[in-house]
């Protein structure tokens, strides 16, 4: 178990348990995990580390806060401003799991440098003067708040809320309510949708400062949503298209990743305001997303827009799921299992992570791609500015990374919610102050069974809730050798009086299943637990064999764990599929090898390709989609697909060459 460095939180920080952040806690059916308190160990630990190590701390300060300094940017085609206030959460989330003074200082100076660059009257933004609220402004400004607020509530500096306060305060001045109607702000093409989104910060801004012209700014943007306006007769009408159901592909510009910040802005005005129809909206507009554009793989959007994803997923597509859509979708997830308490957040969380986020991340943690096929090749994003050297998904993947260890594990009103496993430890102070610390003995999702001590500083009654994951039909579950129900969909709500060393033991249904193409196309994908499986030709070969894969009755298809495979492959199965050379005779079965959709194709060549989704038959032949790059990327004319930039080495949390949590096992091994 790697070690942390834990540090107390200051008294500016804790006074945002008071005034307007009680309304925000009373409403919040679960709390994010405090700073420092979770710890995550195995494979999944070594991927934090990796993206932390060499993405977040390693970025280059200069080139993301230049651009402030320059403030020369004017048209559609500039989003700098975004990439710090991306950083700086990631940055801050980041180090809130691993809080050393190294990441801090980091952080302090990337933080003093930025607010070095704000003007006298209060901006803080890449746009020149003259070009204020066009293109892609008041979107960056809504980043620099958010990457202030993020670290206000890391550091509780005060210089750091006052100058998002000057920053909120200009925005007020240039726009004022009643005047300016931020839905008409902006390129014609998105419809106001990255303007409106700054209803996120501005809300957030009010809970923490309590000071009513930040509200009256927020609920200004929800009402100018249903009025009519420069791109629409009747305005986005987000609250209203939310609580109908209407499919996200039909409601405003169709863009993915802006249109999910603004529903989480409504979240933050929900707890605010206590009004339901914003979380009605919110809940509603997320579920319909489930069923009409959320991929198997956890996320969704084609070409960066709606695209009725759900039911095409199995075509080839141009440009297939956006990780600034994966990342926000997993943010809007974990905003709706903090108000709801509703498990299948948490479920959705999880998939998201173990398969779009991170096949979208590169081996060592340096890069991420833009777009994540289910099927043809993995391509690291591109630079869509030079002298910033970043995209726009590679500074938000890290944001969605390290959401983890924030829903990981949660604090409500009866106990503690448990609902990421993983080998690691946490500690979570209940409501009357006692400290339990949770220790996981796993290799889930590789195997299927969670060992857990449960140890309070002293004997304490209170509930221990376990997530059941929906697709977990046979759960067997123990405590301290007595059976307890576990439904599927459900938190198992362990109430008693717990000793220090009480033991849970939680084993959970990994069997295979084959799910069907949701078009009712002939199709079929393999997921174990949280985990999609795919073909990748390093494992298993074009070649000129027609199978059928095989199932049993309920859907299930058995897989045998595979130790024949790649290195930097994590997981391998070998799973049945028949062969049927004519109607009725010689039928008879091979195995071929799949594994985890992040492995798959993390070769990021020309060469490695893969596919999630089986027909009925699979002609192995012509298996593997190959040259999908040139849909992604169809700029690029010359034969060369886009290769990983230049990375940074590996190293550890102290800049030493770094061991992994699987190097350690091995030498446990030896």
């Amino acid at each position: 178990m790697k070690k942390k460095y834990v540090f107390s939180l200051s008294l500016a920080v804790a006074s945002l348990l008071s005034t307007a952040s009680q309304a925000e806690e009373s409403r919040d059916k679960f709390t994010p995990a405090a700073p420092g308190s979770v710890q995550v160990g195995g494979w999944l630990g070594d991927k934090l580390d990796l993206s932390m190590n060499n993405r977040v701390m390693a970025q280059d300060l200069e080139r993301i806060i230049q651009p402030f300094r320059d403030r020369t940017e004017e048209n559609g085609g500039h989003w700098r401003c975004e990439y710090w206030g991306k950083w700086i959460t990631s940055a801050a989330w980041a180090c809130a799991y691993e809080p050393t003074p190294e990441h801090q200082a980091l952080i302090d100076r990337g933080v003093k440098e930025l607010l070095a660059t704000q003007t006298p009257d209060g901006y803080l933004g890449t746009y020149k003067d003259g070009k204020h609220l066009e293109a892609w402004d008041v979107w960056g400004r809504k980043y620099v708040l958010l990457g202030l607020l993020a670290d206000y509530d890391l550091s509780g500096n005060e210089a750091v809320l006052k100058a998002a306060r000057r920053e909120a305060d200009f925005l007020i001045n240039e726009a004022p309510p009643g005047t300016v109607n931020l839905s008409d702000n902006g390129l014609e093409v998105v419809k106001g949708l990255p303007a409106s989104s700054i209803l996120e910060p501005m809300a957030r801004l009010y809970q923490r400062t309590g000071e009513k012209r930040y509200l009256d700014f927020a609920d200004n943007i929800i009402s100018n949503w249903s009025k009519p306006g420069k791109f629409s007769d009747t305005g986005p009408q987000l609250i209203e298209n939310g609580l109908s159901g209407t499919p996200p592909s039909q409601i405003s510009s169709r863009k993915a990743y802006e249109m999910m910040s603004c529903f989480e802005g409504l979240c933050e005005m929900y707890r605010v305001t206590g009004n339901r129809k914003y979380l009605d909206a919110a809940v509603n507009f997320a579920q319909t997303l489930r069923r009409t554009e959320i991929m198997i793989h956890g996320s969704g959007s084609n070409q960066e827009l709606w695209c009725d994803g759900a039911r095409i997923q199995t075509e080839t597509m141009e440009q297939p799921v956006e990780t600034c859509v994966t990342a926000t979708w997993m943010k809007l997830c974990d905003q709706l299992l903090r108000l709801t308490g509703d498990p299948v957040w948490a479920d959705q969380l999880e998939i998201s992570l173990y398969n779009a986020l991170l096949g979208a991340m590169t081996p060592d943690g340096a890069w991420w791609a833009y777009f994540s096929p289910l099927s043809g090749q993995r391509v690291p994003s591109h630079y869509q500015h030079d002298d910033c050297q970043l995209s726009c998904c590679v500074a938000n993947g890290p944001r969605g990374l390290f959401l983890t260890p924030r829903w990981a594990v949660m604090g409500c009103k009866t106990g503690i919610v448990l609902n990421l496993y993983s080998p690691g430890s946490a500690t979570q102070k209940l409501a009357d102050g006692t400290e339990v610390k949770l220790v996981q003995q796993t290799d889930y999702p590789v195997g299927d069974t969670i060992t857990l001590t449960v140890s309070p500083e002293k004997k304490s009654k209170f509930t221990l809730n376990l997530r059941i994951p929906a697709w977990s039909k046979q759960t067997l579950l123990n405590v301290n050798g007595k059976s307890v129900v576990a439904k599927a969909g459900s938190y198992a709500k362990v109430e008693r009086e717990w000793s220090p060393g009480d033991q849970v033991v939680l084993k959970l249904d990994l069997r295979g299943r084959a799910l069907p193409a949701p078009s009712g196309a002939p199709q079929f994908a393999i997921m174990r637990g949280p985990v999609l499986l795919a073909l990748d030709n390093r494992l298993t070969k074009a070649q000129d064999l027609n199978v059928w894969l095989e199932s049993d009755k309920d859907g299930y298809v058995v897989l045998q764990p595979s130790t024949n495979h790649p290195a930097n492959v994590w997981m391998a199965f070998d799973v049945p599929f028949e062969v049927r050379p004519s109607h009725y005779f010689n039928h008879h079965q091979v195995t071929l090898k799949m594994c985890d959709y992040a492995s798959a194709g993390n070769g990021w060549s020309s060469d490695d390709l893969f596919r999630v989704w089986l027909p009925r038959p699979l002609f192995l032949r012509n298996a593997y989609p190959a040259d999908t790059w040139r849909l992604m990327y169809p700029e690029i004319k010359d034969d060369h697909c886009p290769t990983i930039p230049k990375a940074t080495s590996v190293v550890g949390a102290k800049g030493q060459p770094r061991e992994t949590n699987e190097d350690k096992q091995a030498k446990k091994g030896d």
